[in-house]
């Protein structure tokens, strides 16, 4: 018995609701024509990953980096229209990015 028949016991009148097939997914993240710039540094002796060049809104910042923070499980921020990642995770996060249609160029080693 599944949870959907112990549901249906437990509320025998309750019909559920049709949900639409929307076959149009809207894109989650702002997309832009121009790369965006993944690259690495050292600050305070520490890896950081730095991303610029996207040019979305406040809150698309937002958006983006705690998708990434979230997939890579690390701190980050963002200022001055760049994203700043805590630690060198340039393959994972060019990955991430082009898997939702952005166009990313690798700077650096």
């Amino acid at each position: 018995m599944d949870l959907k028949d112990q549901l249906q016991n437990l509320f025998p009148d309750h019909k559920p609701e049709e949900t639409p097939n929307n076959n149009t997914t809207e894109p989650q993240f702002w997309l832009q024509d121009d790369p965006i710039i993944c690259k690495y540094e050292k600050r305070k002796g520490k890896p950081v990953t730095i991303l610029e060049g996207y040019n979305g809104a406040k809150t698309d910042f937002k958006k983006l980096t705690s998708a990434l923070q979230s997939l890579l499980s690390v701190g980050g921020s963002f200022k001055d229209e760049t994203i700043i990642i805590q630690g060198d995770y340039r393959e994972k996060i060019m990955e991430f990015l082009k898997n939702n249609g952005f166009k990313v160029k690798r700077v650096g080693g």
